[in-house]
């Protein structure tokens, strides 16, 4: 046997190899995927849900403590914050629902978990704490983001409607 009737021959071999085991090993790894973002996802809703109530008690403790109807700024900063957590919880379960139904990840998805993540980051800042570099870092982090959501969008509106990575 030459070496092209080699190369041939194990190419064909390669190619039988992939349409049969190969092929039912695609299977496995797709269903086991599939298995791993569905828990995920259920993994999701129940700390969204677990969160939202530990948030409604943490607000209701908070009025009804004295005095009551007053919330302290300390107080108030930490319902924000988890409130955005719980933001950030709900956009990435939709990235997750997204991902089990259409197979691809949105880039707007991505780009509004970090907006948001960055947003609860400078709610919960102590600015009085921190030197100019940090604070300078963190305002670049947020034009680059809000930047990179503006051209997602503006190429969407302009080309076509492909929304996959």
């Amino acid at each position: 046997m030459d070496t092209e009737e080699r190369v041939g021959f194990e190419a064909s071999n390669s190619n039988n190899l992939i349409n049969g085991k190969g092929a039912a090993m695609l299977k496995y790894i797709n269903t086991f995927e599939r298995s791993i973002v569905k828990l995920l996802a259920s993994m999701m809703v129940l700390v969204i849900f677990i969160s939202t109530i530990e948030l409604a008690w943490i607000i209701v403790k908070s009025i009804i403590a004295p005095p009551r109807f007053f919330l302290d700024i300390n107080k108030l900063l930490d319902i924000f914050g988890l409130f955005l957590l719980i933001l950030i919880g709900i956009e990435l379960l939709e990235s997750i629902i997204i991902y089990i139904t259409q197979k691809a990840i949105r880039v707007e998805t991505v780009l509004l978990v970090g907006i948001i993540a960055v947003a609860r980051k400078v709610v919960v800042l102590d600015i009085k704490q921190l030197s100019d570099f940090p604070l300078i870092g963190v305002g670049a982090v947020i034009i680059a983001l809000a930047a990179g959501y503006y051209l997602i969008k503006q190429s969407r509106s302009r080309g076509p409607k492909d929304n996959k990575i």
